[in-house]
C-alpha cells in the first residue's frame, strides 16, 4: 500500500459546540447533515466504542463502508477507522474534533488519514479527491444544518404508513426490492432504471405519473438489508424539499406480517408561495408533501400486499 497521508479540513460555526458533537456523535442525523451520507447502521456498540456500517457516494459512486468508532463526549471529539475499505482504498481513519470558541460559535476540524492499495498514484489521486470533495461538502453541510437546527424543526418531519398482510415479510421485501419491475407492477411508475453494482447497493431512477398525468423524474440511492429493511436517500428532489429519506420495512410478528414505508423530510421554505400560492405557509406545505409521499407509499404498500397474498 502507499505511505499514509494525512489531511486535514476545518470549519467555523455559529453554534455551540456541545451542539454540534451531538449532531455527528448521533449517526441517525448523518443522511439529513451530510450529503454524500445514503444510511449509516449500527452494527455493534459497547459503552463509547461502536462499530456502524456506511453507504455514502464518493467521486458520485456509491460505496459501502464499516468503520469503527470512539466517542469522547467530555473532550468533543469523535475517532474513526475503517475496517473494511473499499478499493482503492487501503486504510482510513481520523478524527473530528469539535473547538468551543465561545459559547455560541465552535471551530470543526475534521482530520483524514489514509493509503491507497498497491500504491497506485491513480488510486491515491481518486481518494485525494473524494476526501477533499467529501469533507468540504460535510463541513459545508454540517454548518448549514447546525447553524438551521433551531429554525428548521418545524421544516423537519417524518411520518409512516404500514399495512397489514396475510403473507410472508420474504416476498414483500421482494416486491420492493425488485424495483426494475415496478413500471410492469405499479401503474404510478412510467419507467425504472436500477441498477446494482455492489450487491445490497442500488441506483433507482423512475418516471412516476402524478395524478394530472404528467411525469417526474426521481433519483434515489437504496440501501437493501437481508430481507428486512431497504433504507433509501432521494438526490434529485422536488421544489419543495431540501431532503427526503426513509425506509421500508418488513416484520413478522405474532401479531401478523406487517410492512411499512417512513418518510423524512425537510422542506424548502423559499418555494412554498411559489408552488403552493401567497396564502400557503408550513403547515400547508407539510400537509401537500406528506400527501404525495403518502398516495405513491400507500399504492405501493398495497400493491406488494397483493402479491405477497396472492404467493401465500
Amino acid at each position: 500500500m502507499s505511505e499514509p497521508k494525512e489531511v486535514e479540513h476545518e470549519i467555523t460555526v455559529s453554534a455551540p459546540a456541545a451542539e454540534v458533537y451531538r449532531l455527528i456523535a448521533d449517526v441517525a442525523n448523518w443522511p439529513r447533515i451530510f450529503p454524500p451520507t445514503i444510511y449509516v447502521d449500527h452494527l455493534e456498540r459497547s459503552g463509547n466504542e461502536e462499530l456502524i456500517g456506511i453507504w455514502a457516494t464518493a467521486n458520485g459512486d456509491a460505496k459501502n463502508w464499516t468503520s469503527r468508532r470512539v466517542l469522547d463526549p467530555d473532550g468533543l471529539r469523535i475517532t474513526f477507522r475503517q475496517t473494511v475499505s473499499t478499493p482503492p482504498v487501503a486504510s482510513m481513519g481520523g478524527t473530528w474534533i469539535i473547538e468551543p470558541l465561545d459559547d455560541t460559535t465552535a471551530r470543526i476540524r475534521l482530520l483524514h488519514d489514509y493509503t491507497a492499495v498497491d500504491d497506485d498514484p491513480a488510486g491515491l489521486a481518486w481518494i485525494d479527491e473524494a476526501v477533499d470533495r467529501n469533507s468540504r461538502s460535510e463541513l459545508a453541510a454540517l454548518k448549514t444544518n447546525v447553524e438551521l437546527a433551531t429554525a428548521s424543526e418545524e421544516l423537519t418531519f417524518s411520518f409512516e404508513d404500514t399495512v397489514e398482510v396475510d403473507g410472508s415479510a420474504k416476498d414483500l421485501y421482494d416486491f420492493v426490492n425488485e424495483a426494475d419491475r415496478w413500471s410492469e407492477r405499479l401503474p404510478h411508475v412510467a419507467t425504472v432504471r436500477l441498477t446494482e453494482d455492489t450487491p445490497g447497493l442500488q441506483t433507482l431512477e423512475m418516471d412516476t405519473r402524478a395524478k394530472d398525468g404528467s411525469t417526474h423524474t426521481t433519483k434515489s440511492y437504496r440501501v437493501c438489508l437481508d430481507g428486512r429493511k431497504i433504507a433509501y436517500k432521494q438526490t434529485t428532489l422536488p421544489a419543495l424539499m431540501n431532503l427526503h429519506t426513509g425506509y421500508w420495512t418488513f416484520r413478522e410478528t405474532d401479531e401478523g406480517t406487517f410492512a411499512s414505508s417512513q418518510h423524512t423530510v425537510v422542506l424548502r421554505p423559499e418555494n412554498i408561495e411559489k408552488i403552493l400560492g401567497p396564502d400557503a405557509g408550513v403547515a400547508e406545505a407539510r400537509e401537500y408533501v406528506q400527501g404525495a409521499l403518502s398516495t405513491n407509499s400507500r399504492a405501493t404498500l398495497n400493491h406488494a400486499k397483493a402479491y405477497a397474498e396472492a404467493r401465500r
